[in-house]
């Protein structure tokens, strides 16, 4: 382990604490009453002290210390949760993840304003809870005596657990009296640097509970021996002395934490713990990259055995395949993260904006637990945080206008994920004024992307929203009117090899729905041949396959279209649209593929079977051909494209309408 590792511990554990406070004080603006979650932002807090004095983030321990007092007033009900509170708790966590991640950019003054406006609550909160009697007389507040004797693991300062901090802890509560106990201490030639053999006697009188002082320990209750006794109330005058120091050092009385806690309702809540271990995600993709190199040396390992005879070659050939195929799946897995990740961070993103613009919003998330490959998660972020701005700014109306509209002031914007077959659905739902089609077509036509008066449906209208600097916004201000913003969403969700289908109803509200595949890494594909050349066609936007033969290929020359049971589906030729030299096969097929409502069918002169396919990105240099999504290495070595079905659907939908006009 190298000097750095303790940091990154640290870091990661402040990151992942700093979500879950940020969490809790969003939760807390619209229930201040819940206990639970005061609870937990305070213990956030309080373990991000902790570790960062712990871990040499002293900047970070100060700040945090002052903060947690502040919010120790709401634990202790002194202080209601407002919602300027809260705006304050949350520039509070800002300043701190600011400290943790760019301390040389953290700007003290800042963080003293924040602390100046968390001194102004605590001033108040004190002003109005300090209770006088009829004489003028302040009310005193029951102190109790506590004796407190703990012993720390041996290796506890190893793992780092430092009992000084502890001892500071337990001083901010009341007035201490500390005595270590040194009858452990072996001779000096038996002593282990590493280890500790100190015990602790302290005598605390407080107004605290029981239960803060064995919060001081919340960390490190389940290794320790502790034993907390009541010893005196108010009624003694003096701190009763610590107990005599003993050579022995008795045991200490073991305090266990409860499987089950008790909550001020009377629930019982169930502590059930997981066995996780982090993964750095390097390391992740690293594994990934091994298994599709596996992948392909399956493939050339089948490749040879379908050309021998060798019966015992086929079965372990088979049996590589399952074992390939399986560890594909589980190393997927592993990869695949819970969305709700991702939506958690955009409710921060809702509540600023709403409350800079002066509109009510709620975020509501349906669907979380749908789970995605991490890398398709990474590269959402900033879509989606495009269109949810879009949402605030173009969609939510102001409480006055929604009011006046027969609609509830709080606007609300849902995000919702679920799987579809092997891909993932996630929409953007509000329910705000909707699209104007009239104004958007006005500035199509002005911006030349439609003739005017030209006939078209909501999906193809719509769709001019992501062309490059489209807008129809009146005027420029912070969130939108530049053109900039949704053609990056669509480029973006182009790279991750999805599409996006747009549906609006006048006053009622806007959808926007995300198809995205699973992951960007290893996909099933339907392998077939057009020519010379072998293409991958993504088996998820497979339907079925047919049969073209040399007559039915006469007949629909000039027109394209395919009767499908009953139904007219238009077909590519992707011989014409590759320039296949070679004559066509004498039965060719025809693959229906899908995406979103429309079907086309692909023509190739041979499907050859199911393929799992490796994908590997293509060069900069074919960046602009748009119906190739990537490249994949077969068994034997040559390289086929993977078709970018959207694409190739879009294509065919303009070669319909072509073919519409021209009869």
């Amino acid at each position: 382990m190298n000097a750095s590792d303790p940091d990154q511990v640290f870091l990661q554990e402040a990151q992942d604490l700093l979500e879950q406070l940020e969490h809790s004080l969003l939760d807390l603006e619209s229930t201040p009453g819940d206990g639970d979650l005061i609870d937990t932002a305070f213990r956030a807090l309080h373990t991000i002290k902790g570790s960062g004095a712990m871990f040499g983030f002293d900047a970070v321990a100060a700040f945090t210390h002052h903060v947690e007092n502040a919010f120790d007033l709401v634990r202790k009900g002194k202080v209601t949760p407002t919602g300027e509170l809260i705006a304050v708790a949350l520039a509070a966590k800002d300043h701190m993840r600011m400290l943790i991640d760019q301390p040389a950019n953290a700007s003290a003054s800042a963080g003293d304003t924040i602390l100046e406006d968390l001194q102004r609550f605590m001033t108040a909160a004190i002003g109005s809870a300090s209770e006088e009697r009829p004489g003028g007389e302040p009310v005193a507040t029951e102190q109790t005596v506590w004796r407190i004797r703990f012993r720390l693991p041996a290796d506890a300062m190893a793992t780092g657990t430092n009992p000084l901090l502890l001892l500071d802890e337990l001083r901010t509560l009341g007035e201490a009296s500390v005595t270590a106990l040194t009858g452990g201490v072996p001779s000096l030639e038996a002593i282990d640097p590493g280890l500790g053999y100190l015990s602790w006697d302290v005598t605390l009188r407080t107004d605290q509970s029981r239960a803060a002082i064995e919060e001081v320990f919340l960390f490190v209750i389940d290794e320790m021996e502790l034993d907390i006794e009541q010893i005196a109330t108010d009624g003694d005058d003096a701190i009763p002395p610590p107990i005599a120091q003993s050579d022995d050092d008795a045991p200490l009385k073991f305090a266990p934490v409860p499987a089950a806690r008790q909550n001020p309702g009377g629930e019982t809540r169930e502590t059930k713990s997981v066995d996780t271990i982090r993964v750095p995600a390097e390391r992740l993709d690293e594994l990934m990259d091994r298994v599709g190199q596996l992948v392909i040396a399956q493939s050339r390992l089948k490749e040879i055995a379908a050309a021998s005879n060798d019966a015992a070659m086929k079965s372990v050939t088979e049996d590589i395949e399952r074992l390939s195929l399986e560890l594909r799946d589980t190393t997927m897995g592993v990869r695949m993260l819970p969305i709700g990740q991702l939506f958690g961070r955009f409710r921060r993103l809702i509540h600023d904006l709403a409350r800079d613009h002066g509109k009510n919003i709620e975020l509501v998330a349906v669907g979380e637990e749908t789970e995605l490959d991490k890398t398709v998660i990474e590269r959402l972020n900033d879509p989606l945080i495009h269109l949810i701005r879009n949402s605030v700014d173009h969609g939510i109306e102001d409480p006055a206008t929604r009011a006046a509209s027969g609609k509830v002031p709080l606007g609300r914007i849902t995000l919702a994920a679920r799987h579809i077959g092997s891909g993932v659905l996630i929409s953007i739902l509000d329910d705000g004024r909707g699209l104007d089609r009239a104004r958007i077509r006005a500035r199509a036509e002005e911006n030349g992307l439609f003739a005017p008066g030209a006939r078209l449906t909501d999906g193809e209208l719509f769709q001019a929203i992501f062309q490059p600097g489209f807008s129809t916004a009146r005027e420029v201000t912070s969130l939108s009117g530049r053109g900039v913003g949704m053609d990056v969403v669509k480029r973006a969700i182009d790279g991750l090899r999805g599409t996006i289908d747009v549906a609006s109803t006048a006053g009622q509200g806007s959808e926007i729905t995300l198809r995205l595949p699973l992951t960007l890494a290893i996909i099933d594909g339907l392998l077939v041949r057009v020519g010379r050349g072998r293409y991958v066609i993504p088996l998820s936007a497979v339907e079925e396959c047919v049969e073209l033969s040399m007559e039915e290929d006469a007949r629909s020359r000039g027109r394209n279209f395919l009767n499908v049971r009953g139904d007219l589906v238009p077909f590519l030729r992707l011989r014409e649209l590759f320039n296949a030299t070679t004559p066509p096969d004498r039965y060719q097929k025809v693959v229906i593929v899908s995406a979103g409502d429309l079907r086309v069918g692909l023509v190739v002169d041979q499907v050859i079977g199911d393929h799992q396919t490796v994908i590997k990105s293509l060069s900069k240099l074919h960046a602009n051909i748009k119906i190739f999504s990537g490249a994949t290495i077969l068994g034997d070595g040559a390289v086929a494209l993977i078709l970018d079905i959207a694409h190739l659907v879009e294509h065919g939908q303009r070669h319909e309408e072509r073919l519409k006009a021209a009869s």
